[in-house]
This record gives C-alpha cells, structure tokens and sequence, in this order.
C-alpha cells in the first residue's frame, strides 16, 4: 500500500471516518491531492463515501473503510482460539472437550446444511469445495477411483491455532466430513510439516444406503 494511502486508511480506521478536509489537514495535503488517493481506494474498494446531509453548496462527501480494508489490518484470531482451547482442555474432561470441538465443527456446518443436503454427492463435495474457497482456502478435490474423494487443502484458515493443537485438525476434519456429507479421514496436515492437507472422503452408510434405495 503507498504510504499516503495507508495513513488514509489509518486515519479513517482510527476516526471511523472522515471529510476531504479532515484528511487534508491531517495529512498536510490540498483537498485535490486528498481527492485523488481517495479517488483510487474508493476504487480498489477499500473505501466508501456518503453525502453529508444538510451542507450548503458543493455536496460534502464522508469517506470510511469497507471490510476489505478492514481486512488488511492484522487480528489475532488464532491467539485467541489456542487460549479458548488450553482453557477448555485444562478444564474439561476428555469426553466433554472432544463433544466442544465436535459442537464447532457442526456450528461451522450448519448455516450450508440446508442447500448441501439436497445435492448429489458430486455436486455436495464441489459445493463442499466451494464453501471452503469462500473462506479463502485453496482447496481441489478429485474423485478417488472407488466411489470416493481426495481433497487436498493447499492453505489452512485455522493454521495458527492448529499448529498448537491438534484437535483443531481433527474439528477441520469434522466439518469438512459434514458439509460432504461423507467420513473424512485426515491423511497429512500442514501443521504437522506436509506441504499440504489431504482427506480422504468415503460415502456414509447412510449415504450408500440412499443411493442404493
């Protein structure tokens, strides 16, 4: 990001918005200088404008951040999923930490359900895939010879805390087997030093026994 820019997306993030002319007395820059980087984030969508109601002659535009800019500054969602789980591993017992991670993995699964039930398998593991895309994942799936699937994952969303905690895995595990509609089976990981993550899915007995029915 050129540096003018970001003391914009800085500014605006810090105020939670701001005029050509806040900017400019902030930055030392006249309000066409000020127009112009605006001009090229509102464009790179990383900024959105409203009109200022009740001004008097030339329309007062407002600038704040989307959530793509807000995406670019930095969260520690991974610190703070490890620190849930050594809390709840040191508190729990076994059986009620493993039903906490299962109970994540069905919290993810849930809002797709709906649409992902209705499909054929095929179209469920690509849909599955897509899912996971959304989230920034990159992810390929292809179809195993034997009425299954291998899907590999090239990235992780949850790396961080997964490098941590291996249960994290096996809830990624439980959530891809549920939007699949199928048993998936954790073959390698990238938190535990493969250059990629690989399931193997197979159809459910229940899944087998619709198809046959």
């Amino acid at each position: 990001m050129q540096a003018t820019r970001q003391q914009i997306l800085d500014f605006l993030r810090q105020h939670g918005e701001g005029s050509v002319r806040d900017l400019g007395a902030h930055l030392s820059l006249t309000p066409t200088g000020v127009r112009q980087h605006l001009a090229i984030l509102e464009r790179e969508g990383y900024v959105v404008s409203r009109e200022l109601r009740g001004h008097v002659g030339r329309p007062a535009l407002t600038y704040r951040l989307t959530p793509t800019a807000e995406a670019l500054y930095p969260k520690s969602y991974g610190e703070l999923a490890s620190a849930l789980l050594e809390s709840a591993r040191a508190t729990l017992p076994e059986d009620a930490y493993v039903a906490l991670v299962n109970g994540a993995a069905e919290t993810l699964a849930s809002p797709h359900l709906p649409v992902l039930n209705a499909l054929p398998m095929a179209a469920r593991v690509e849909a599955a895939c897509g899912v996971l895309r959304a989230q920034d994942v990159v992810v390929t799936c292809e179809p195993d010879g034997s009425g299954g699937y291998v899907l590999v994952e090239r990235t992780c969303p949850f790396r961080d805390a997964a490098s941590r905690h291996s249960s994290v895995c096996g809830m990624h595990e439980a959530l891809i087997g549920r939007l699949a509609g199928m048993k998936a089976t954790l073959v390698s990981t990238l938190a535990g030093g493969a250059d990629r993550c690989v399931y193997h899915l197979v159809p459910t007995t229940a899944a087998a026994a619709g198809r046959s029915a």
